[in-house]
């Protein structure tokens, strides 16, 4: 096929077992209205492969399909970086959807207020399960992460995250690929700024982003965000922010008020009047009273698995000093 567009961004996706998705989110970029970008999919010793979905929409949405043996996410995009053409690398996770005018939003906010990193925010696509919405409103509401995943709203810088992120050739020559770790595009997000280079959020250039299907994975994965939270604050000292704090803080202050209110019920009323702050809140932005109440439980399960997991990686690796040699553990990761 005869290429009259430029190829300007290279979109790129790690996978592991998810053809369905995959299917899904090339199905999207087909029908992107500015087809200046090509899409790289690095299949990370997937035992159900996608490479018949890439087959289907080789020439659609430009697709590069490449296998490779499991050796982690990170590893794979770095894989995808070093066989893409574009002058700048996006990045997505496999159960993204992308609007139809996600590319040309991207190019106008580059022209318009130009950024050597980006990121924008997620939401929850209209076909999405009533608990996806009720997991993306836990993981988006200012009442519950402070804005920090891309919201207009936030309590600290803003930092892209790899289901909507993409920087330029010019930053990874400098800066270099993704390290093998949770919450590597924090990691990659803080190089890229330490580095001199500009991040910028574009608040309109948002993608859809499935999310867990179910509370008891959803908790699984907070609780590890919240221990990679003390693993990033060892790696940059003074990076940890009071948001961090906050999910850890509502567990103690939550289990302190329940053994108090076989004491005095009244010790309960704060907890109470922030989960109706959650429920009343839930109803307005996501515009339905069951996916709102929902939401409530998404807002508990992402609070508690965060602030365990920030509790425990702190006594381990702070209190106990488990963590001073975390940059050999990461080095290791990688196979140095």
């Amino acid at each position: 096929m005869s290429q009259t567009v430029p190829i300007l961004f290279s979109i790129i996706v790690p996978v592991y077992n998810r053809p369905d998705e995959i299917a899904d989110l090339l199905a999207s970029l087909a029908a992107q209205t500015d087809k200046g970008f090509e899409t790289v999919i690095v299949e990370d010793g997937s035992t159900v492969r996608c490479e018949e979905q890439c087959e289907a929409y080789k020439d659609k949405a430009r697709v590069k399909y490449y296998y490779k043996d499991n050796e982690g996410r990170s590893i794979a995009r770095n894989y995808g970086i070093v066989r893409a053409d574009g002058d700048f690398f996006i990045f997505v996770d496999s159960d993204c959807i992308l609007p139809p005018n996600y590319i040309e939003k991207l190019r106008n906010s580059l022209k318009e207020n130009p950024s050597d990193c980006f990121g924008g925010p997620d939401a929850a696509h209209e076909s999405f399960s009533d608990t996806q919405k009720a997991i993306n409103y836990a993981m988006t509401s200012f009442l519950t992460t402070g804005g920090i995943r891309g919201g207009k709203v936030s309590m600290e810088k803003f930092t892209p995250r790899t289901f909507n992120m993409g920087y330029s050739r010019k930053v990874y020559e400098k800066v270099g690929g993704f390290r093998e770790m949770f919450s590597e595009d924090i990691d990659m997000s803080t190089r890229i700024r330490l580095a001199g280079f500009s991040i910028t959020l574009y608040p309109d250039v948002e993608v859809f982003h499935k999310r867990r299907v179910d509370f008891k994975k959803f908790w699984r994965q907070v609780h590890v965000f919240g221990m990679s939270r003390i693993t990033l604050q060892l790696l940059y000292p003074g990076s940890m922010k009071t948001v961090h704090w906050l999910p850890a803080l509502f567990v103690i202050g939550a289990v302190a008020m329940i053994i108090g209110a076989f004491f005095c019920k009244w010790v309960l009323v704060p907890l109470l009047i922030y989960i109706i702050a959650l429920w009343i809140w839930g109803i307005i932005s996501t515009k339905s009273l069951k996916i709102g109440t929902m939401g409530v439980g998404a807002s508990m399960v992402q609070l508690t698995g965060y602030g365990t997991g920030f509790i425990r990686a702190y006594v381990w690796k702070i209190i106990l000093r488990h963590g001073r040699d975390i940059n050999d553990e990461i080095e290791r990761r990688r196979g140095k």
